[in-house]
């Protein structure tokens, strides 16, 4: 089976059966794999598990496409269990980066709005996209925060709230319309500036990580003295007091 159809080959089996380099974790309806070619420091997918008793079927777990185009409400259903369980990873991905960086940073949930492989998954992020995996533009477009292809899993939900015809218009997530998306300039997501290729803004993002980290990691330094020095005056202060009381 070709490597586009890997996703809904691990969305039919048992959570078990996957192994620990690939299942991340899981629950009744979804499960959570390691992406395979990650774009930042923290990459998950979230797939929706294929249930026989579902009333969703294969086909319309193809992709955010097709799941709109089944019925509204086991669309909306779905996509919040999903939602769901992808806020539990993004949890874990901030417990994770304090544990090694001391700090976190702003972590993204959305689908792409033209997929490269078949079955549903909603990806979790970290939004560094600091990765030896990221190699090209159309790669470093897709997660653009703010050029459209990558869709905010809040921003799809919010579908559902309005007209019927802005609901039908939205779902259609017409392809070549996204798919041209991809082919805009290399924009820093942080700060606007056009990159001429994608060395430059590897380069560039990787700088205004080093920033970030820089920076934090001052103010982490800052907080720690601070706590020393009130845990220090406290004690002067306690040991006074008590000396106060013995002298009386």
């Amino acid at each position: 089976m070709s490597n586009l159809y890997l996703l809904r080959t691990y969305a039919t089996k048992s959570p078990s059966a996957l192994p620990p380099s690939i299942l991340f974790a899981s629950s009744s309806f979804t499960l959570t794999i390691y992406d395979a070619f990650p774009k930042s420091i923290f990459h998950f997918l979230v797939l929706p598990r294929v249930q026989p008793e579902s009333s969703i079927g294969l086909s319309e777990l193809d992709s955010l496409k097709t799941l709109l185009a089944c019925k509204k409400e086991n669309a909306r259903s779905l996509l919040i269990k999903m939602a769901e369980d992808a806020k539990e990873i993004k949890t874990q991905i901030e417990e994770e980066m304090m544990k090694r960086y001391n700090f976190m940073w702003p972590v993204w949930i959305g689908f792409h709005g033209a997929p490269s492989m078949h079955h549903l998954h909603l990806h979790v992020l970290s939004s560094d996209l600091c990765s030896p995996r990221l190699k090209n533009k159309k790669h470093y477009n897709s997660f653009h925060p703010k050029l459209g292809f990558f869709l905010h899993i809040d921003e799809v939900l919010s579908w559902f709230d309005g007209e019927a015809s802005y609901y039908s218009e939205m779902s259609k997530l017409d392809v070549k319309a996204y798919e041209s998306l991809l082919k805009e300039d290399l924009v820093c997501w942080r700060c606007e500036s056009t990159m001429k290729n994608i060395p430059t803004l590897k380069s560039h993002l990787q700088e205004e990580w080093d920033k970030v980290f820089r920076r934090e990691k001052a103010r982490a330094e800052r907080k720690r003295k601070m706590e020393e020095q009130d845990t220090g005056e406290t004690g002067e202060a306690e040991h006074r007091e008590k000396k106060s009381k013995s002298e009386n």
